[in-house]
């Protein structure tokens, strides 16, 4: 199953964008969404969309689309969102403070139980409501915790060794914001994400539609 999820990992990242515009649909009396409003919505091929939807194993009805509620719990039930993950956050920057106050976390499945940081002037805080743990307590606690899921936003200076001490710990997945490609045994999972792509991305794409100039 693993691998098959890894494969379509492209259609993987579309889903989230496919849930979000189903959910109003289904907020605005909507029983049924066809795959083409979806491709519309957000300037796809319908062909693409409906592919996409396939791998949740949901079948549309032919000139009706797909049942809303269903297709939510489709969706929902094969990104593991049905279910809730308790998670940890390492790094109470300004970054691992934004993340731990976006709300869309909570009808994702994910629920951050606390947060570990060095600096003694946010230690016995909260954040967002999440308590402040200090970091040496890390490992202990999340043992005591039995959490699987860790969100690792320190400086990149003290990624790796950050990881190694979640790892001792027993988390199993990282979700690394760092720019650290962290080294770690083969059975934990790691999602980095790089910010810095996407506004890379995002600048070539606007430099694209400005007009040339000469020097």
């Amino acid at each position: 199953m693993l691998k098959q999820k890894i494969a379509a990992a492209p259609s993987i990242r579309r889903l989230p964008s496919y849930l979000h515009i189903i959910r109003n649909a289904e907020k605005e009396g909507f029983e049924y969404i066809s795959g083409t409003v979806i491709a519309q919505e957000l300037k796809l091929e319908p062909i693409q969309v409906r592919k996409d939807l396939s791998i949740t194993g949901i079948i549309g009805k032919p000139k009706k689309g797909y049942p809303a509620k269903a297709l939510i719990a489709a969706i929902e039930h094969f990104l593991g969102w049905d279910s809730v993950r308790d998670t940890v956050l390492v790094g109470v920057g300004n970054l691992g403070s934004a993340l731990m106050g976006y709300q869309e976390f909570q009808y994702h499945g994910m629920n951050i139980v606390a947060a570990f940081d060095k600096d003694p002037n946010k230690l016995g805080s909260t954040v967002h409501g999440v308590p402040v743990l200090p970091f040496d307590t890390m490992e202990l606690q999340i043992r005591q915790l039995n959490v699987k899921l860790a969100i690792l936003t320190v400086p990149s200076a003290f990624a790796q060794e950050t990881a190694d001490a979640l790892v001792r710990a027993g988390i199993t997945a990282i979700w690394n914001f760092t720019n650290v490609k962290l080294k770690i045994p083969d059975h934990v999972v790691v999602q980095k994400e790089d910010l810095s792509s996407g506004y890379a991305m995002l600048c070539v794409m606007l430099q694209a539609k400005l007009p040339v100039t000469e020097v």
